[in-house]
């Protein structure tokens, strides 16, 4: 369970994915942040679930931290509601900054970048980099093919199992809430 909780990076996609309950999703998270005053951490992006949940915490009264980097910004992609945007010149700028704002780590539905930033995070803890936990909403299974492959790196000798506890996984935002957040 997790103390002094202020902030969470968020890991999710600029896409809206083939399912409302992605979106759903990411809206009731942003609620629940709001409603425990826990700010979000995230991509600083106005589309796909990253808006969603942006949205919804500010629509919520709560606090959104977005970190973009200079060439997304050019795409017009940023959110201007934000409580603060923070640009920064590229991908791991992002990522550090992200780390840095953040009490802990959240992944929802997602692609390459939602892959790239949770596993980065995941390695820094595996490194002992940091400690910061490290969790996956696995909404409806998106998910499942993940972690059967990461169960399949510790039988063929390239994960330590207790690297693989580092990402803790819940089903729905309720589990999640009721396991993290108390």
């Amino acid at each position: 369970m997790e103390s002094d909780l202020k902030r969470i990076g968020v890991f999710c996609g600029a896409k809206i994915g083939s399912h409302e309950s992605y979106k759903d999703l990411a809206v009731s998270l942003g609620r629940k942040f709001a409603d425990q005053g826990i700010g979000l951490v995230y991509g600083g992006a106005k589309i796909g679930l990253m808006g969603a949940i942006a949205d919804s915490v500010i629509r919520n009264g709560g606090n959104v931290i977005g970190i973009i980097p200079k060439q997304i910004l050019e795409l017009e992609v940023a959110h201007t509601g934000l409580s603060e945007l923070i640009k920064v010149e590229g991908m791991h700028e992002r990522k550090k900054a992200i780390y840095d704002h953040s009490d802990s780590f959240l992944a929802l539905p997602g692609g390459f970048g939602t892959l790239d930033e949770l596993f980065e995070v995941l390695t820094w803890n595996q490194l002992s980099i940091h400690k910061k936990p490290v969790h996956v909403l696995n909404l409806s299974g998106f998910f499942n093919n993940l972690l059967l492959h990461l169960d399949h790196l510790v039988k063929e000798g390239f994960l330590a199992e207790s690297h693989r506890r580092l990402v803790e996984v819940f089903p729905s935002v309720s589990d999640w809430e009721r396991n993290v957040i108390c």
